[in-house]
């Protein structure tokens, strides 16, 4: 079932037309001095993913409400020939800041940012190596880390699973940090707790090939679940709708580890959800489009990248399982991330980006 599209999601207010059109931000707010405009161009997921796209436009609409000189709209890309068309289409009309969401626009913004070297760009969850690109990456691999040491540690069958949407850096960053942290709970309890959908040794698993399809991701998952999983973590943006939908419907038969943005902000289904793998977007993004609105440069290098020591990433509260993870367990998790942090655990995944 579709979700509508006009979401209140944590104080994040979506207004998209079907068609795609940007929101018209019309507040009258500073008209005397010429604005500051940052457009957005959505990778296929959307603006409505309750994922990268959505957190994307959070640190947007944050930015013009720290300053109300900043004009903001986005553009929905319908398929991938869409993304080269959408930024150029920004170039044109002169946008002072285009942010391309997405790894898989990488490679077209990296085209219309070499083509266009007086324009700055910001990407996220890609760094294509050109000095007008500002790049936002997270390794998310260090929270989903905390996140694969919860699930094994509630899994009542032993079994746990995780798919993602494509088989690129964003997503099986995810994946390698989840395998991990259970791997870690197998050495540190004597237990023998199984990840399905993934491993990190072969960087095999299950995929949707698709971010937006939901029965897609209620496929996968019931897959994951026939073969004993009774916790899912979903990495493949709106398609992972599918698989929330279907564990309210399975009466607590298994349950879910969101991704990106809190779940219980972004899904209605919250009641199912663990927690979640948080990739701190909007404020990255925020930070960004301030920066470079107040006049300064945006370095390419190094970027910017989220790590639990600097709150980039994040694992989300309990919200509705706070009473069912024991304490004991909460205490772990909270010290996997000090040490994480600190270096004493350290996290690896080839899809890291790189520093």
């Amino acid at each position: 079932m579709r979700i509508a599209s006009a979401v209140m999601a944590g104080g994040l207010v979506l207004g998209a037309a079907a068609c795609g059109e940007a929101p018209k931000d019309d507040n009258g707010a500073g008209d005397g001095g010429k604005k500051y405009s940052a457009c957005m161009v959505t990778d296929v997921g959307g603006i409505d993913d309750k994922s990268f796209n959505t957190s994307a436009w959070k640190g947007l609409q944050e930015a013009k409400k720290a300053n109300d000189n900043i004009d903001i709209k986005y553009v929905a890309s319908k398929a991938e020939a869409d993304y080269e068309v959408n930024l150029t289409g920004y170039v044109n009309q002169k946008c002072d800041f285009i942010l391309a969401v997405g790894g898989l626009m990488g490679d077209a913004t990296k085209k219309a940012a070499t083509a266009n070297p007086n324009q700055q760009f910001g990407i996220v969850d890609a760094n294509p190596g050109v000095d007008n690109i500002y790049p936002m990456q997270f390794d998310t691999a260090q929270a989903a880390f905390q996140a694969g040491y919860l699930a094994a540690g509630m899994s009542k069958t032993g079994k746990v699973g995780t798919y993602g949407g494509l088989p690129i850096p964003p997503v099986t960053i995810f994946m390698d940090g989840f395998a991990d942290g259970v791997a870690y709970y197998n050495k540190a309890k004597n237990k023998t707790v199984q990840v399905l959908g993934w491993d990190k040794a072969t960087q095999k698993g299950s995929f949707t090939n698709d971010f937006s399809k939901q029965d897609e991701g209620k496929k996968v998952s019931d897959a994951l679940v026939a073969q004993g999983a009774d916790i899912v973590m979903p990495v493949a943006g709106g398609a992972g709708l599918g698989t929330t939908a279907a564990a309210q419907a399975s009466n607590g038969k298994f349950s879910v580890i969101w991704v990106d943005v809190d779940g219980c902000e972004s899904t209605p289904n919250c009641a199912v959800l663990m927690t979640t793998v948080v990739k701190n977007i909007p404020d990255a993004v925020k930070e960004a489009v301030l920066k470079a609105a107040g006049g300064e440069k945006l370095q390419a290098k190094p970027g910017f990248v989220g790590t639990l020591a600097n709150n980039g990433v994040s694992i989300a509260p309990y919200h509705d399982f706070d009473s069912k993870v024991p304490a004991d367990l909460k205490a772990e998790v909270d010290k996997i991330k000090a040490d994480i942090a600190a270096g004493t655990i350290t996290v690896t995944s080839k899809a890291q980006p790189t520093k």
